[in-house]
């Protein structure tokens, strides 16, 4: 996130717990990537290979601390396993679903005990970004050593992206601690036991695209040129506004007042400015739009019919 921009290497000490955040949502948010970065360090203070599954073994009361965890994450989804589209301003929320496995000494529910998965994109140990929820999961024992969790990703344009490039495949890593009794913003990762697992699966981050289309005149004589106009815009994450997006196929497409079925008559491309503009013989009632079948960084979108009424 952009708070975190200047810090987002630093996955040893806890250095983001002392970062000041502007709500609730975001304090809940550092918490979890301070939580993570809990994880990370004992991680590295056990020796444990980066981005590997940490579930070992189980904890007894007779054992010490600061040990994996014997807890695993599976059948993470996110979105619905759909893209995530985020605008300009509002925050985009998003559900995340997953099942946790564990030894059933390990009291996932107990009060030091903290679990949740977040995205990231670029490498495991040093990401270039990260997300995580404003809230934390709630998670349904469905036996001693099985619960089904739900949880969120909470991404604000504002203070979670960096810029442009974020609009990229993120890589899901799930994470537990239990501070054993630690302060929880400034634990000794040696005393803490934990669970770091990467590789829960992909999903991909866009920006939020617009369509606009107006056909004209209206009325119009039968057999006279309608002219459509129109405008592709997405999300700029770099100055949080929307720009045209350029050279991109779009098609025209019509459907007839008494049809419910519309038919594609051409495709055209955007100018340098994302503008459309073109011409069609009107030859009877109907619905104008355009309609955008997207790219890997940008969804697709599709205006609302614009009613030209031929007489």
């Amino acid at each position: 996130m952009r708070i975190r921009a200047t810090v987002a290497a630093v996955t040893g000490a806890l250095a983001l717990s002392a970062l000041v955040v502007p709500s609730a949502a975001q304090a809940d948010d550092a918490h979890r990537s301070t939580v993570l970065d809990a994880a990370r360090a004992a991680q590295a203070a056990s020796g444990t290979q980066s981005g590997a599954k940490s579930g070992a073994r189980s904890v007894t009361a007779a054992e010490t601390a600061g040990v994996p965890l014997d807890l695993t994450f599976s059948k993470f989804t996110v979105n619905g396993g759909k893209p995530i589209a985020v605008g300009i301003s509002a925050t985009k929320t998003v559900a995340t679903t997953y099942t946790v496995t564990h030894a059933a000494d390990v009291d996932i529910f107990g009060s030091e005990f903290f679990l949740d998965v977040a995205l990231y994109r670029g490498s495991f140990d040093a990401p270039a970004n990260e997300l995580y929820g404003a809230k934390p999961p709630t998670c349904k024992a469905v036996s001693s050593t099985v619960a089904t969790c739900k949880g969120q990703i909470d991404i604000s344009p504002y203070y979670d992206l960096i810029s442009n490039a974020d609009a990229t495949t993120w890589k899901a890593t799930g994470f537990a601690v239990d501070y054993n009794g630690q302060d929880p913003s400034n634990p000794d990762p040696t005393q803490i036991d934990y669970a770091v697992q990467d590789g829960l699966g992909t999903t991909k981050l866009q920006r939020f695209s617009k369509l606009t289309v107006n056909a004209s005149p209206e009325p119009v004589k039968k057999g006279r040129t309608i002219t459509v106009t129109g405008k592709l815009s997405r999300a700029n994450w770099d100055d949080l506004a929307y720009h045209g997006y350029a050279t991109q196929s779009v098609k025209l497409q019509f459907r007839k007042k008494t049809s419910s079925t519309y038919t594609t008559l051409k495709t055209i491309k955007t100018n340098s400015t994302g503008n459309l503009k073109t011409t069609a013989t009107a030859s009877v009632d109907g619905y104008w739009r355009y309609s955008f079948a997207g790219t890997s960084t940008t969804p697709a979108v599709t205006t609302a019919g614009d009613y030209v009424d031929v007489q």
